[in-house]
């Protein structure tokens, strides 16, 4: 099977300016998605989609294919993630006449996924009646026990069980996604335009594996326990 690997990175980050190409641990951010991609043997090509002249150069000094600048209309704050990979997967099918089967999305900013996690992700998309599979942690927000919602001017849970909570323990599980790992078959992404089907299946990680680095405050979290794990000061 033709499985490729899109990376999508845009320059225009306000949270952490220059953020994917920010020195984590002294390598860029995107440096560790684009080694676990070339790492897994399941992935055939790693592609980067960016708006920014400077990631792509770090993209390609660490072996990924830039093969075009996305068009900055496909980079702004306001549009999602799935227009870029779809202009992605357009870009290289049409320039090669040739159809992928296969897409895996990761995000650089989650850069503590194992080439493992990768691995698994693939081969529960292959199950039967599965549509795409994204990772995921266990989540002690829990919409159950300790997630509110403002109703007429009050708070109250922001979603009701069957039996009284008490305990976190006690609540339904539920989860969150890390954006370590999305994967989809190619044509339910380029069909549907999403991965949240009714045939979408998880793949649990654990929490220390599961950070997500949006602001300078977990940039920094992040700085310190990448350090630690390749036992750096």
């Amino acid at each position: 099977m033709k499985i490729v690997s899109i990376i999508c990175a845009r320059g225009g980050s306000k949270g952490v300016p220059k953020k994917n190409i920010k020195l984590l641990a002294g390598k860029p951010l995107i440096a560790y998605t684009i080694e676990q991609s070339l790492a897994c043997k399941k992935v055939y090509r790693t592609i980067v989609s960016t708006d920014n002249v400077e990631i792509a150069k770090v993209a390609n000094d660490y072996g990924a294919e830039v093969p075009f600048m996305r068009p900055k209309e496909l980079a702004t704050d306001n549009i999602s993630k799935i227009p870029a990979l779809q202009h992605a997967i357009n870009f290289i099918e049409d320039g090669e006449g040739r159809k992928f089967d296969i897409i895996v999305d990761m995000d650089p900013t989650s850069p503590f996924r194992e080439v493992s996690d990768i691995e698994k992700c693939i081969s529960t998309l292959k199950k039967k009646n599965t549509d795409s599979v994204v990772t995921v942690y266990e989540s002690h927000h829990n919409p159950y026990f300790n997630m509110l919602e403002p109703k007429a001017g009050y708070l109250a849970l922001a979603k009701k069980s069957k039996k009284v909570v008490k305990r976190r323990q006690d609540a339904p599980k539920v989860y969150q996604m890390n954006a370590c790992v999305f994967v989809s078959w190619r044509d339910i992404l380029m069909k549907r335009g999403t991965y949240f089907t009714n045939k979408m299946r998880g793949v649990l990680m654990p929490i220390e594996r599961s950070l997500m680095i949006d602001t300078e405050y977990e940039f920094k979290i992040a700085d310190f326990l990448m350090r630690k794990k390749l036992g750096r000061k």
